[in-house]
């Protein structure tokens, strides 16, 4: 793949912002990045975790994610959906 089909590929990936409570150390992070990245579309999964608090989870993916797909990945992980953003 050349570099202007992976530019191209990442221009096309839409970002969706989730607030998870109850995260607190890198196993948190660990679990819940695994979780979402089985979710269908997902293509990348960054935590910016913040403990004792709300931390916010950035997914990339082709299209839209399922909500409940999302939420069900999150409660796996042992983790509560917050809030949803796009």
């Amino acid at each position: 793949m050349s570099a202007n089909e992976t530019e191209q590929n990442d221009a096309e990936l839409t970002t969706s912002i989730f607030e998870v409570s109850g995260m607190t150390c890198g196993h948190c992070v660990k679990s819940v990045t695994e979780e979402l990245g089985r979710v269908e579309g997902a293509k990348n999964v960054e935590v910016a975790l913040v403990p004792g608090g709300v931390s916010r989870v950035m997914v990339s993916s082709a299209g839209a994610l399922d909500p409940d797909a999302v939420a069900a990945a999150i409660d796996e992980a042992g983790y509560a959906l917050v809030t949803q953003s796009r």
